[in-house]
């Protein structure tokens, strides 16, 4: 084994979460001269239901100025809520929760497993939750996190999560095996919950798309202070929204590339994500200290079957 890297196995014991535990654990912190990336490990605070436990990066800044904030302005002290570049699988296709009785369990990748409650899955219920066993290597420039799932209803997965930095961006990469009985069909994407300098969202932002936005072939549409402005492929904010918004299915269900950028007019810092995948889902949610664009990645997996994708982060001061 390399002296650069350090290899631990953790083996989680079974536990019921009703709230979760707090945990004031010091994050893993990969640094170099331009950017800094703080990551909460499998067990380190947030250890709710909803978000994969593999790659919770909490904290991204660019030559010292954050670029990624929390999803609840006054901040989150019982470690519930989604912060910086939280991702998630099965937001609205849970793996076989419609298979199972009440109180049975279905598997929740990343997480483990969920015992069922009510007849509809919501992603914001705090399920009981048995967590999988995790692996951690950790390296210079890399952290690599495996999920190795229990089997539950024939289900069972390994998924390895590996975080990348470089110069002026970072890589996140994901290889998901099916190592069950049964087909896995639901998707991922990730929250990305940003904000630019800790300023709120208002006339300085711009965010970019690769396709012309068709309000008309949108899912949902949720923008009641009409402060979100829609232009040919990109959007802008007149003031800063009081109220939550978000707008489904930007690109009209076609597949298009997976990729956003978001600018700050006022710090001179863009981020951007390209995704490896096309894509047929990007959604948007936001509110006044935060903008959320998602890029969602259908997963059809057979047993035995394996696959791969990743999503690359640039960020990078403009010029005008």
């Amino acid at each position: 084994m390399k002296k650069t890297a350090l290899f631990l196995l953790i083996i989680l014991p079974l536990l019921t979460i009703g709230r979760p535990k707090k945990d004031n654990s010091m994050a893993h912190i990969l640094k170099n001269k331009n950017l800094e990336i703080h990551i909460d490990l499998p067990l380190e605070n947030y250890q709710f239901s909803r978000f994969d436990w593999t790659s919770k990066i909490t904290s991204v800044k660019f030559k010292g100025i954050p670029v990624c904030t929390q999803e609840k302005i006054e901040g989150d002290v019982e470690n519930i809520y989604g912060k910086g570049f939280y991702n998630e699988f099965g937001i609205e296709m849970p793996v076989g929760f419609d298979e199972i009785k009440e109180g049975e369990w279905f598997p929740k990748i990343g997480v483990g497993a969920l015992k069922k409650e009510g007849a509809e899955y919501s992603f914001s219920k705090a399920y009981e939750t048995e967590p999988a066993d995790f692996k951690i290597m950790i390296d210079t420039n890399k952290l690599l996190i495996e999920c190795v799932s229990q089997i539950v209803n024939g289900y069972s997965y390994v998924l390895k999560k590996e975080i990348e930095l470089l110069e002026n961006s970072f890589v996140v990469r994901y290889h998901l095996r099916n190592t069950g009985g049964k087909i896995i069909s639901t998707n991922e994407y990730c929250h990305n919950f940003l904000a630019i300098d800790k300023e709120l969202m208002g006339s300085n932002y711009i965010l970019k798309f690769p396709f012309d936005i068709k309000p008309e072939l949108f899912g949902a549409t949720v923008n009641p202070e009409e402060k979100v402005e829609l232009g040919q492929n990109e959007i802008t904010f007149k003031n800063t929204p009081n109220e939550q918004f978000f707008f489904s299915n930007l690109s009209g269900s076609k597949n298009v590339d997976a990729h956003w950028e978001l600018i700050n007019t006022k710090s001179k810092i863009g981020i951007s994500e390209t995704g490896s995948f096309k894509t047929n889902k990007i959604n948007l949610w936001g509110w006044k200290h935060v903008v959320s664009p998602e890029l969602f990645f259908d997963i059809n997996l057979k047993p035995d079957r394996e696959i791969e994708w990743s999503r690359k982060y640039d960020i990078y001061e403009i010029d005008n």
